[in-house]
């Protein structure tokens, strides 16, 4: 299954390791420093122009290569769309 993160970007639902809200997590200091690691890793990508919203932490199960996804969708319709699709549920 897949999950849409926006514009034109899709993932495969078994690489998600999580679904953040942005403005809440990067409150904390260890998630400040996550994602300046992942940046000057170059493993983050903007999926859109608009105001941010959340991020999606993903690794590749069989590479094991992190990437993380910042998105203009919310974090609950991330994690919504995310449980709908494994619970083989149609919106």
């Amino acid at each position: 299954m897949y999950l849409h993160l926006g514009q034109d970007t899709v993932v495969q639902s078994d690489a998600v390791i999580g679904i953040f809200d942005l403005e809440n997590a990067s409150l904390s200091k260890f998630t400040r420093e996550f994602l300046s690691r992942c940046t000057h890793a170059e493993e983050v990508y903007n999926v859109s122009f608009e105001m941010p919203k959340s991020f999606v932490v993903c690794e590749d199960p069989k590479t094991k290569k992190r990437t993380v996804y910042i998105s203009q969708i919310s974090s609950r319709t991330l994690w919504k769309r995310a449980n709908l699709r494994q619970n083989g549920k149609n919106r």
